[in-house]
């Protein structure tokens, strides 16, 4: 019967693994970016509580603030950053920037290191680097806007202007520097896209390849070995064992033409499947020597049909000659060789076109991983040898 294999598994199929990559990256930085300008703000801001800074604000203030950054970094981190994340956090820190003359001493707010300019710097980046550029860089406009009237209204109007121009200046650069990377990751995910398009198409092709050969050494190894008996002269009338064989080959054809069920993958004894093979061919009495040996279901097929192949060489090409088959384990693995003691032929003088060393041994034996060689000289008889590299 022909040999049936398991089909092989396309590879899988990825949408965007650098756009996951980006999206991973910048929603743990700015998650623990906030968390960390809270936590240490927070400390800062109740560091300094010197006039004209309020208590009654500052504290409740720090509080909320406080409470705010945990609850950014939990929801940023368990469920990504959302546009309403986003929003939530341009409103407190522009809230924060617009309350500065009663939360930070005038001492502090000079040198843009206060803990309200940090948090506004922290803010305008984040937003920056997770939301599209169409509305982040109002919000971070707004930011500013809130620090410079904030820090207006605490009378330092050199403080206004110089940490707007840092945050215009980290609005601008964060934004470009985002929308490039994200420019660039598209690009990437869309030729990774192409590229498992075009392996999956030449996996297919493989397999519709690997099918049609299969089908083909099948072909060669029945009706077509049959027809050249004929054609020979090998089949000189009414025989028996002829009509058998043609009622396999009518078996291999119908087999050919429905897609049953995939045979099983489990162990076999080849040393049975090399007897049964021996048995098709009831003209060659080949003399067997077979030890004891279990295989891969799939792997027995294809041992037994390139071992099929080999025999019907001898019958077709070496008439009369005496035929041995081994079957033997060695550190190899397992090891089958046909022999026979016909006048052998120069295998560098096979035309490519011939088919039966080619496929219906060479092609089955490397289709399970395994490998066939040909020894054989004029007048020295011909030596097949299989090898799998493993043993059930």
């Amino acid at each position: 019967m022909p040999a049936v294999a398991t089909p092989p598994v396309p590879p899988p199929a990825l949408d965007n693994p650098a756009g996951g990559a980006f999206g991973l990256i910048f929603t743990t930085l700015p998650a623990l970016l906030r968390l960390t300008c809270g936590l240490v703000g927070a400390s800062v801001a109740l560091s300094v509580q010197t006039p004209p800074v309020e208590p009654a604000v500052l504290l409740p203030g720090v509080a909320a603030l406080t409470g705010w950054s945990l609850w950014y970094a939990h929801r940023a981190l368990r469920h990504g950053i959302t546009p309403s994340l986003v929003a939530g956090d341009i409103a407190v820190t522009a809230v924060a920037c617009l309350l500065i003359p009663v939360m930070v001493a005038p001492g502090v707010l000079p040198g843009e290191g206060s803990w309200i300019a940090v948090l506004a710097s922290t803010t305008v980046i984040n937003t920056q680097a997770t939301a599209p550029a169409r509305w982040s860089i109002p919000a971070g406009l707004l930011v500013v806007a809130a620090y410079v009237t904030g820090a207006q209204a605490a009378g330092n109007p050199i403080e206004a202007r110089a940490h707007a121009a840092t945050l215009l200046v980290q609005t601008a650069c964060t934004a470009m520097m985002t929308a490039v990377m994200r420019r660039r990751i598209g690009r990437a995910d869309r030729a990774f896209v192409e590229h498992q398009r075009l392996t999956r198409e030449a996996f297919v092709a493989r397999t519709a390849r690997e099918a049609e050969r299969q089908q083909n050494r099948d072909l060669h190894d029945t009706v077509l070995g049959t027809l050249t008996m004929v054609g020979l002269g090998a089949v000189s009338g009414p025989s028996t064992a002829f009509r058998d064989r043609c009622a396999a080959d009518l078996r291999t054809l119908v087999a050919l033409t429905d897609v049953g069920p995939v045979a099983g993958d489990g162990p076999v004894p080849l040393d049975g499947r090399l007897r049964v093979v021996a048995a098709r061919l009831p003209e060659l009495p080949a003399r067997l020597d077979l030890e004891s040996c279990a295989v891969p279901s799939g792997v027995a097929d294809a041992i037994g049909e390139s071992a099929y192949a080999a025999l019907s060489n001898v019958v077709r090409h070496a008439p009369g000659a005496r035929a041995t088959l081994r079957l033997k384990r060695d550190a190899i693995g397992v090891v089958v060789e046909v022999v026979d003691d016909g006048p052998g032929f120069d295998p560098a003088t096979v035309p490519p076109h011939r088919y039966g060393l080619r496929e219906s041994i060479g092609g089955r034996m490397a289709a399970v991983g395994g490998r066939a060689d040909v020894h054989s000289a004029p007048g020295a008889g011909t030596r097949i040898r299989l090898e799998w590299p493993g043993v059930g």
